[in-house]
């Protein structure tokens, strides 16, 4: 799901405070790590923690942990005001039940609705961590997840990994340092380098600038892959908006009739994909409107524009035309230092754009931040520049990237190397309170049965409380990310199925499914 702008800690202070002391009592096991609104505080140092051999990636106090305040929490989700989870209510909405904000209330009472229907946390609730049992023990781990990852349907190479978030002791491995293809769980190491090059509250911006030689009006791409020409943006940066502010300008100049060229030279080197012309992306420019998909969608495949930065070039002057500025037909072009700035829009915040990627797994928003990373990082935007400056940020994290090979930042490629282990460090990483600026990383995943690419799964197993990144390509299934287990303990967890062409894809789901329904149930302590 995707979040508002986050605001700074020492202005919601006070009224967090309040709301703590009034819920507290309530909030035993509140998702403290889910949204926390202190993102803004990344820029105020980043101390680099070693990763000891044996594994434990400190994530903090036990005491702090991932419960940064009751109150952050509260205000910031899961949780509303009243204590009501507000997935399972947008959940209850969709699916055409009745749902209200306040489990006290009585049901059926004239006037007010029935509360959503309840479901379990999705992380671990302030106080957990130093109250609850002991972490699961290895041994009991073992017997119950080793027998469902011999589960045929996972193929002949599955490898599994599983840590204690708070400890950062890791609990269960197998194959855990293989290097294996892990399709869209790739994201979630371009998540995290991308917030650490940048820090949360980065925009990219697409700007009109004006040749005061020639009177040549340039769209300068930034690599904003979620700008849009909507009538209504919801919260993009807006093509329309653009072209308002462009023309506006161009009249206080007395300029009516302009040449009208784009500029992509942001990014370097071919823009088409390995995987070819293909539905789950776009081009790979910066410049492009609506990911240059052919219908109103918003996620998922579907056949793209040829050209999306000519496609969106030709829409800017349709709508500079509609604001009387007469133009050429677009072409290509560079903007040069002269150039005068017309008008700019701004992306959402890169906590945003990172938080719609990974719960969309969307490809085109990956790969701008793998190139947006590479920029930010010194390194030339294409695909191999991106992929070592992800490879570059997550070494200098302290993360084990040996057997990992970074070759987009989408994980279409198959040429993509992850192994379970740098999963779940990514994972704990961006839950470590030293590292306010990963979080987006954790947020941005899909709930099972409630959100995003889980939406549809774990109708019968752990709805509610697995939060993962899934993976797919053929061949390939993968699924990472955090749980809570049955004794309150926060899990990141990693399951990784390569070589299972041949098996129905839904059977391969539900067999990683079962594991980590059975890790959340276990009690192994």
């Amino acid at each position: 799901m995707v979040v508002p702008e986050l605001r700074p800690w020492r202005a919601a202070k006070a009224h967090v405070v309040r709301l703590a002391d009034a819920v507290r009592p309530r909030l035993v096991r509140v998702a403290a790590a889910t949204k926390p609104q202190l993102a803004r505080l990344a820029r105020a140092g980043k101390p680099q923690l070693a990763l000891p051999k044996n594994w434990q990636y400190t994530a903090g106090a036990a005491t702090a942990g991932l419960a940064l305040a009751a109150g952050v929490v509260t205000a910031a989700g899961p949780w509303d005001s009243s204590g009501q989870r507000t997935a399972e209510r947008d959940r209850a909405a969709a699916l055409g039940r009745a749902g209200g904000t306040d489990h006290g209330s009585a049901p059926g009472t004239p006037g007010r609705p029935r509360p959503a229907p309840s479901a379990e946390p999705v992380l671990t609730g302030l106080g957990g961590v130093s109250t609850v049992k002991s972490a699961p023990d290895g041994k009991a781990l073992a017997g119950a997840l080793a027998p469902l990852l011999k589960d045929p349907a996972l193929g002949t190479r599955p490898a599994a990994s599983v840590i204690d978030v708070t400890t950062g002791r890791r609990l269960y491995g197998s194959g855990s340092g293989t290097g294996l293809t892990p399709a869209s769980t790739t994201k979630i190491a371009t998540a995290v380098a991308a917030l650490s090059a940048m820090g949360t509250d980065h925009r990219l911006t697409t700007r009109a600038a004006l040749e005061p030689d020639t009177m040549e009006v340039v769209l300068v791409g930034g690599g904003d892959p979620t700008l849009t020409a909507r009538e209504k943006a919801q919260g993009s940066a807006s093509l329309r908006t653009l072209a308002a502010g462009t023309a506006a300008a161009l009249a206080d100049r007395g300029v009516r009739e302009v040449t009208l060229s784009y500029d992509t030279t942001l990014y370097a080197g071919d823009d088409m994909h390995p995987i070819g012309v293909d539905g789950n992306l776009a081009r790979v420019t910066p410049l492009m409107a609506d990911e240059g998909r052919t219908n109103d969608s918003t996620s998922g495949p579907v056949q793209r524009v040829p050209d999306p930065a000519a496609d969106a070039a030709r829409r800017f002057g349709d709508l500079l035309e509609s604001h009387g500025i007469k133009t050429t037909a677009p072409g290509p072009s560079k903007a040069t230092t002269r150039a005068q700035t017309l008008a700019t829009v701004s992306s959402p915040p890169l906590s945003a754009l990172v938080e719609r990627m990974l719960t969309n797994s969307d490809n085109d928003i990956a790969e701008a931040l793998a190139r947006q990373t590479a920029l930010a990082t010194g390194n030339r935007a294409d695909f191999t520049g991106a992929g070592k400056a992800i490879g570059s940020q997550l070494r200098e994290l302290g993360l084990p990237v040996k057997g990992a090979a970074f070759k987009d930042g989408s994980g279409l490629n198959r040429a993509d190397r992850l192994t379970p282990d740098l999963l779940t460090a990514l994972l704990a990483k961006a839950a470590d309170p030293s590292h306010p600026e990963l979080r987006p990383a954790l947020t941005g995943l899909p709930i099972a049965g409630f959100t995003g690419t889980l939406t549809a799964r774990y109708t019968d197993g752990a709805s509610g409380i697995v939060r993962a990144k899934t993976g797919t390509l053929t061949g390939v299934h993968t699924l990472a990310g955090t749980l809570v287990d049955e004794d309150g303990r926060l899990l990141a967890f990693a399951f990784m199925a390569n070589g299972t062409d041949g098996i129905l894809p839904t059977t391969t789901q539900k067999a990683l499914d079962r594991i980590a329904t059975a890790l959340a149930a276990c009690g192994c302590g």
